[in-house]
């Protein structure tokens, strides 16, 4: 005959789980906790500093493998802990891109290919560095707000592309001859553009100009106008409703995050509710069993009531 799968096997290993998940959410929203792991970020930044400097690598070369791999050490319980905190809710866990980057960034580091690279494991180590942004909530709604600002900053390029190509052609062929250091071909006209766009330098392109023709005058300010206001200014608005963005994106992770906490109290309020009412209806039908049989009926039943002639 086929196992059959005990259902209360799954009921028992929840309880479990939960006090698991309730423990390790104890340590992990404890600020000595993140105190503790934000200064560990800040060893491992001033660690890849020192290893800058050859003189102390060589003297102090024992102690720097030992700081460092005391820091992996603690990056890898510090990864455990928040693993064990969605014990009960493992999908959670999976939803937050910080914990997808927090995990990444642990376990690259015991692959045998990245341990036997120097370059990519200062490049990982210098990755951690990052990790202080889970810390420092103003500094994870500015991450956020640039990566959601990428769309509008890859059209903002491909316009100011666009841009500097047409007004790079029209200064090559204005002033290609007299002035070939700056706009002797396309590529010396976009770099000069680009300098420009910075309005370093830009009195001298038109004094520059201005032997040339008295249209260059027209033809720098318009670029100015366009180049150095209107779409500065586009990508600034970009970066701002993106910022606005990732501010709304961080409030409803903090409730959302909230909302797991409340949920057990609300259950366990539900059920309360529940056995209050059950333990009513059950005094209710022992109250109406008892007035039946005081009644004087033997099945349980009321006996009916005859009227008097």
């Amino acid at each position: 005959m086929p196992e059959q799968h005990d259902p209360t096997t799954g009921d028992r290993s929840r309880p479990a789980r939960q006090r698991l998940a309730r423990r390790c959410r104890d340590t992990t929203e404890a600020r000595w906790f993140a105190l503790t792991v934000f200064a560990v970020i800040l060893l491992n930044a001033a660690l890849l500093g020192l290893e800058t400097y050859p003189g102390l690598v060589e003297d102090w070369h024992r102690w720097l493998r030992t700081a460092e791999h005391g820091c992996l050490a603690v990056f890898t319980v510090e990864i455990l802990l928040r693993v064990g905190a969605h014990a009960d809710r493992p999908r959670d866990f999976l939803r937050d891109p910080w914990n997808l980057f927090d995990l990444a960034v642990v376990l690259c580091a015991f692959l045998p290919v990245v341990r036997e690279n120097t370059t990519v494991l200062r490049l990982l180590r210098l990755a951690r560095v990052l990790r202080t942004a889970r810390f420092l909530p103003q500094l994870r709604i500015v991450l956020t707000a640039v990566a959601r600002s990428l769309p509008g900053t890859l059209s903002f390029l491909l316009v100011g592309a666009l841009l500097l190509y047409v007004y790079a052609m029209v200064g090559w062929v204005f002033f290609g001859r007299h002035d070939p250091e700056h706009y002797g071909s396309i590529g010396r006209a976009v770099l000069t553009l680009f300098l420009l766009m910075t309005l370093d330098g830009i009195g001298d392109a038109v004094h520059a100009g201005l032997e040339v023709s008295r249209w260059s005058l027209a033809y720098y300010a318009s670029y100015v106008l366009i180049a150095s206001f209107v779409l500065v200014n586009v990508l600034i608005g970009v970066v701002i409703t993106s910022l606005d963005e990732a501010r709304q994106m961080e409030r409803q992770g903090q409730d959302a995050a909230q909302e797991p906490s409340r949920e057990p109290d609300d259950r366990r309020l539900l059920l309360t509710r529940i056995g209050a009412a059950r333990q009513a209806l059950d005094d209710l039908e022992r109250g109406l069993l008892h007035g039946a049989a005081a009644d004087g009926s033997p099945d349980g039943t009321a006996a009916p009531v005859r009227s008097r002639s």
